[in-house]
């Protein structure tokens, strides 16, 4: 079965004002005055907990990696906490996931969000029955842009290996797609915006309207 598999931080969803509100409580706690933006951080959101504590201690000249590590289990319990907020799918995601299912294609997650916010925040936007398999950062003892998860995620949705690629929005999907032998479809929409051609995927999509015709041209 042709499969399609989603990255979903800043592929089908933007999360990113979550994300930093977590981060930002983070510092508050900390007694730290630095705060991050939720616009002009948004692409350092969609990098993960890790990177957005990283950036922010860096700012108020407080960074030490065991400061990161204490202060992350807080983050992902108030990120867990209010997951939904600010979030939503980006438009016509729904409709283009739908489309390919009724197209006959399998479909998956394979995302570096922890596997239990991420079946949390799909459960709440209301789409996680429309996806087959959900593969997080802690589901194996890997996480993108090693293989492995790609392949639980496709394997997971009854998909067939060489039939399939991964659609995202950063480095990290595209370095994925292309250790595994597949096409990549990177996103426009998201922070990364045009800068992602640079990364030379062998699709790439201004909006999930086009997505469908894009698969069909890479996979058949």
């Amino acid at each position: 079965m042709r499969c399609v598999i989603f990255d979903l931080d800043g592929t089908l969803a933007d999360t990113s004002g979550d994300l930093i509100a977590a981060a930002n409580h983070c510092f508050d706690a900390m007694g730290q005055s630095v705060r991050l933006d939720p616009v002009a951080d948004a692409g350092v959101a969609l990098r993960g907990g890790r990177r957005m504590l990283t950036v922010g201690l860096e700012r108020a000249n407080a960074y030490s990696e065991q400061v990161v590590d204490q202060w992350y289990p807080e983050l992902l319990s108030a990120y867990g906490a209010a997951l939904d907020v600010h979030t939503q799918l980006y438009p016509g995601t729904v409709k283009a996931v739908e489309a390919l299912r009724s197209a006959g294609y399998a479909v998956g997650i394979c995302t570096n969000k922890p596997e239990g916010l991420a079946e949390s925040l799909m459960r709440s936007l209301g789409v996680r029955d429309m996806f087959g398999s959900l593969i997080g950062a802690d589901t194996l003892p890997t996480r993108k842009p090693d293989v492995a998860p790609y392949w639980a995620a496709v394997d997971g949705c009854g998909g067939t290996r060489d039939r399939s690629l991964l659609v995202g929005d950063s480095d990290t999907d595209r370095n994925t797609a292309r250790a595994a032998g597949v096409p990549s479809i990177l996103v426009t929409f998201a922070p990364e915006g045009e800068a992602v051609r640079d990364l030379e995927p062998e699709g790439i999509i201004d909006h999930m309207d086009d997505l469908g015709a894009e698969v069909a041209r890479l996979i058949g």
